[in-house]
């Protein structure tokens, strides 16, 4: 039996530790803050509730595996995990509005010809089909698997197999999401489907390889479910589980650095100097807030994988209504901005800054956890900005601004959404960094081949034997299934060694 100190409490570092006790080993998880979770919040006040981070879960069977591997309940007996349908509405920039059905390839298909017009919803089928054949090309080194030594195969490979364009008396094929957008969908609001997905990650489809066409792929194809009470709630049970296995959990202990013994991890030590001795040590935290030779041995361990892509965070608005959800209303709603360049610029552009008209996801769950009573309604606005160090900008006046602006776009979707303001409480980067540690409060994107790199995580092996990173800040990347992901990996690689492979 191994002692292994896994740091944070996020829900990949949690996912490791039920694993890891499961297969007998002594497992206690330190958390800086006073709470499990990570990412994974609930913000309350006056008889509403919110979630802070996630608000739906892709992919159940990531969690399902790990129930089932670590205890004789199912994921399905600790949460009331339903599917959400229609999986979500989409108002375009020219006044379109669009339902589209969950995990239905036809349904969708035939929606969107319905509401785009004859033979939009044809391309889109078309595009799926290409978008999964790039899913079955990487789904395995991707998400699956350790990240490959070689992990240079899937930086230089494009899984996407794009369609042929003639372009200036040239065959070209798309590089970008945005070229696929442009060049195979050849429709603005089918574009914006498409960056929609990309850019709910903080990417910029403008650079983005073409491989991203796995993130609509996988929300078509496994559908997107919603736990009632909220994402926390998923948190909980995870939690729970790991209580169960045995797991001890130490909270307000804050990690500021590792115990190095014979050229390994031994331990951890704690801000006030006591040290925790351990023969692996598991970090599922961001890596600025591991110190600095820690921090090198995650790159270096990882071969070098390239600079990440501009790291961008999330502004949230909770707005508690008077009045009840109208029935038949659509749990998320997708209220795209009205011009695509103007958002883009400010994200990502050399001098970031804050978007006058942003893209805004609108969350009303039909979930009576959520509110007083059936009078009133409580909804979840939630927008991309550029992470930026905390007290870098006024909180009070730019992001208040920046809050009224997703609220204005809102509207679009919500018919009189500011008469039935009781109150709003904004979350910021400068929330997710005091929770996450992440600087600026940035938000891990999944991991994608292609784009020379940009987007693939650290491995979860480091070069200072016994030390393993979890979580979205490394192999396979952020997200809720793919911190689950890594959380499976990296038990596989303490329990099984250096040669572990990744599930059959």
């Amino acid at each position: 039996m191994a002692r292994i100190a896994v740091i944070g409490a996020g829900l990949g570092a949690m996912a490791a530790a039920a694993r890891l006790a499961v297969a007998g080993h002594r497992v206690v998880v330190y958390e800086r803050t006073t709470t499990y979770g990570g990412a994974v919040g609930r913000y309350e006040r006056d008889g509403f509730a919110f979630d802070t981070g996630p608000t739906l879960l892709p992919l159940p069977a990531v969690y399902r595996d790990l129930f089932l591997k670590t205890g004789k309940e199912p994921l399905e007996k600790c949460v009331d995990l339903v599917q959400v349908d229609p999986a979500a509405r989409h108002v375009f920039a020219d006044g379109t509005d669009l339902l589209l059905p969950n995990a239905s390839r036809a349904g969708v298909v035939d929606a969107l010809n319905t509401a785009l017009g004859s033979g939009a919803g044809d391309r889109w089928g078309d595009f799926l089909v290409r978008a999964r054949e790039a899913w079955d090309r990487t789904r395995r080194p991707l998400l699956e698997e350790p990240l490959w030594p070689d992990w240079q195969v899937l930086a230089e490979r494009e899984p996407y197999p794009a369609v042929p364009h003639k372009r200036l008396l040239r065959t070209r094929r798309a590089g970008t999401l945005a070229e696929v957008g442009s060049w195979e969908l050849r429709d603005p609001r089918l574009t914006a489907l498409l960056e929609s997905h990309a850019l709910a990650y903080g990417l910029d489809p403008r650079t983005t390889p073409a491989s991203a066409a796995v993130l609509p792929y996988m929300e078509h194809a496994f559908g997107v479910w919603y736990v009632r009470g909220g994402l926390r709630e998923l948190a909980r049970a995870v939690y729970e589980r790991c209580l169960a296995r045995k797991v001890e959990f130490v909270l307000g202990a804050e990690i500021t650095g590792i115990v190095e013994k014979d050229g390994r991890a031994a331990g951890v030590e704690s801000a006030d100097g006591t040290v925790a001795e351990a023969d692996f040590v598991v970090a599922g935290v961001a890596p600025e807030v591991l110190d600095g030779s820690v921090r090198q041995s995650v790159v270096r361990g990882s071969g070098e994988v390239p600079a990440q892509r501009v790291r961008t965070s999330r502004l949230t608005v909770l707005l508690a209504l008077r009045g009840g959800r109208p029935e038949g209303t659509a749990h998320r709603t997708v209220v795209h901005a009205e011009d695509r360049d103007s958002e883009l610029q400010p994200l990502f552009g050399a001098s970031s800054g804050m978007v006058a008209h942003p893209t805004v996801t609108v969350v009303r769950p039909d979930d009576p956890a959520w509110v007083p009573d059936a009078g009133h309604e409580a909804v979840t606005l939630s927008s991309v900005v550029p992470a930026r160090p905390d007290g870098e900008w006024s909180e009070t006046e730019v992001l208040e601004r920046h809050a009224q602006a997703v609220i204005t776009a809102a509207e679009r979707a919500v018919p009189g959404l500011r008469d039935r303001l009781l109150w709003h409480e904004v979350r910021t980067p400068a929330d997710i960094e005091r929770t996450t540690g992440a600087a600026g409060g940035a938000i891990p994107a999944p991991a994608l081949a292609a784009g020379d790199g940009r987007l693939l995580q650290p491995s979860n092996t480091t070069a200072l034997p016994g030390l393993f990173t979890v979580g979205g800040w490394s192999h396979p990347g952020g997200g809720l299934p793919h911190a689950g992901m890594s959380g499976s990996l990296v038990a596989g690689l303490i329990v099984e060694g250096p040669g572990f492979r990744g599930s059959q």
